[in-house]
Formats: C-alpha cells, sequence, structure tokens
C-alpha cells in the first residue's frame, strides 16, 4: 500500500515549526482518517493500523510537534495543548475539502469530493481529538479514543509526564531496546517482530553514535496547571477534567481500553457512557495504557467503527 512522507509549516506561540506526516492510499479518497500518537511517542505507532485501513481510506498519520520527524521547539514553553490543537487544525484545513454552507440556518450540504474526516487518537492523540470534536463547526464525523477519556487522574499524569525525562540516550541500540520493552510493556503483547518494529521507529542513531529516542526531552516541561486546554478539576483525585468538553462531543464515539489501564479508569468509562448512552466501548484482556494497535484484533475493532455507512455519520451545522 503507497506511502509517503510529508510536512508542512505551522505557526506556535513563539515563530513557525515544521509539522511531519505519513499520508497513506489514495490522495483522492473522500474518507480521511487521521491518527495522532501519545505523549513521547510518533506517527509510526499507526503502521499497522493504516495498513489496515489503507485500501479503503486516506490514513494521515501526524508527529505532534517535538516527536517523530517533526520540528523540535526553541521555546519549550510552546509544547502545550493549545500548540497541538492549532497544529492539528492547520493539517485538518491541510488535507480536507470541507462542505460548503448554505441557507440562513447555515446547514451543511454535500457535495461531491467533500471530506469525511474520522479521527483516531491513543493517549494525548485522544484528548486532542475530543477538544477538537467539542468545537462549534468541528469536521470530526467520528472519534476513536485509544485508552483515554475525560478524567485522567493526577497520579497517571505524573507518571506519563516523568517517564519523559527518564531516560533518553543509551550507549548501544541493545540498551535502547531492552529500556523500551520495559517502558512500553502495558502496550500489551506483542510478537517480538512488532517489538523490534517498535523499538526501530522509536530511536535515533545520534553524531556521537549513542541511541536517542525519538522525541524531545523538554516535552515533559509543560504544566497542566497553566494549559488552558487541561483545566485542573476535583473530581475524584486531583487531576485533568475535560467533562465540560466530552458533553459537547456529539459524533459516534469508540473507547478502547486496556483492561490494567490506570489512565483510563473503567468508572470513567461508565461515566462518560452515563452522558452519552451511544457510546460503544471495548476492553482488551492483558493490556495496560495504551492498545498498541499491532493487534489484528484491534485493528478490526477500529477498523468495523470506522468503515459503517457514511449514512450514519452525523450532519452536524454551524450558525
Amino acid at each position: 500500500m503507497s506511502m509517503s512522507q510529508e510536512s508542512f509549516l505551522s505557526l506556535g506561540p513563539n515563530g513557525f515549526h515544521r509539522i511531519a506526516y505519513s499520508d497513506w492510499g489514495d490522495p483522492s479518497n473522500p474518507h480521511v482518517v487521521l491518527c495522532v500518537h501519545g505523549l513521547s511517542r510518533n506517527s509510526h505507532d499507526f503502521d499497522f493500523l493504516a495498513e489496515g485501513l489503507a485500501r479503503d481510506c486516506r490514513v494521515v498519520c501526524m508527529d505532534v510537534v517535538g516527536r517523530g520527524e517533526s520540528e523540535w521547539l526553541e521555546e519549550r514553553s510552546g509544547y502545550s495543548f493549545s500548540t497541538y490543537l492549532s497544529d492539528a487544525a492547520a493539517l485538518v484545513a491541510r488535507i480536507t475539502k470541507p462542505a460548503p454552507v448554505r441557507g440562513l440556518a447555515g446547514r451543511l450540504w454535500r457535495r461531491a469530493g467533500a471530506t469525511r474526516l474520522d479521527w483516531v487518537g491513543t493517549s494525548m492523540g485522544g484528548l486532542i481529538g475530543m477538544l477538537l470534536a467539542a468545537k462549534r463547526g468541528s469536521p470530526i464525523g467520528r472519534l476513536v479514543l485509544n485508552d483515554v477519556g475525560p478524567f485522567v487522574p493526577w497520579n497517571s499524569l505524573f507518571r506519563l509526564k516523568g517517564g519523559t525525562g527518564r531516560k533518553h540516550a543509551f550507549e548501544s541500540y541493545e540498551e535502547a531496546r531492552d529500556y523500551l520493552r520495559e517502558a512500553c510493556a502495558n502496550f500489551g503483547p506483542l510478537t517480538d517482530a512488532q517489538w523490534e518494529y517498535l523499538v526501530q521507529h522509536s530511536v535515533r542513531r545520534r553524531e556521537d553514535g549513542r541511541w536517542a529516542l525519538r522525541y524531545d526531552p523538554a516535552i515533559g516541561s509543560w504544566s497542566a496547571q497553566s494549559d488552558p486546554e487541561l483545566p485542573l478539576g476535583p473530581e475524584f483525585l486531583r487531576g485533568i477534567d475535560l467533562w465540560s468538553a466530552w458533553n459537547a462531543v456529539d459524533c459516534p464515539v469508540l473507547v478502547l481500553r486496556g483492561a490494567n489501564s490506570d489512565v483510563l479508569l473503567a468508572r470513567t468509562v461508565e461515566e462518560m457512557r452515563r452522558r452519552k448512552p451511544g457510546l460503544e466501548a471495548v476492553e482488551f484482556a492483558g493490556v495496560g495504557h495504551a492498545p498498541a494497535l499491532f493487534d489484528q484484533e484491534q485493528i478490526d475493532t477500529v477498523r468495523e467503527f470506522l468503515l459503517r455507512s457514511a449514512a450514519e455519520a452525523p450532519r452536524r451545522a454551524t450558525a
């Protein structure tokens, strides 16, 4: 299946930066699936899913700024959800052809070639997708949240953030491989070949001969307390509280949960379903945070949800 590496310039709070993404399938396909990875990961986490979808959809997998092939920021304060949402919106505008607005009520009407946009987000990528889906006039038609929801306990957030600074450079590839197999053990059972694939796309060789993880260590410097997109609330433990955003999401949603996850709690899924009875949720045994989406069962679950009849997709309206 064809895949190309692309990039564009996006404007952040301190200037322009380059965002990289992989583009799978037919670029003229009107059904686009945008995939966004977790905090310290990169777009290659979706390679297996993209291969499983690319015959039916155009699949675009983004490297969030500071990760993968995207540019690192000079000002670490730019690593915030405000920047991530702005970059994602710029990519959405780049890869979609919107349906025009007509009528006094601003009702949308479809014409040939208008894009249907769906979103698959793991952890941080799911939060970005949820926040965008909650915005007025959002083009997101279907949303897949991979092991994340409107509430993230502070202790889990602290663990994830702290993991970005534990170790970044290694004397050998083998040392990096051992580290990643331990750090990513919660992804669930993977074959040796899948582990090798994950490691190969998680590290790079530096000029000094050492191996480094493919992200800017400064991404861990962001503060939820000072990020207006991620308010901290009093519910459960003190943690990220996005229930108001969840209440505003009106597209079909599929939630994937690792049965052993400490980021997406079972009671959070229950509350999500109480507020949105149409929510679909699937739990995977033997997995923590977060399902790797390398497994065929996980890929088939996402594929079935995204490839349902377009007639089922919601008709959005803008005032």
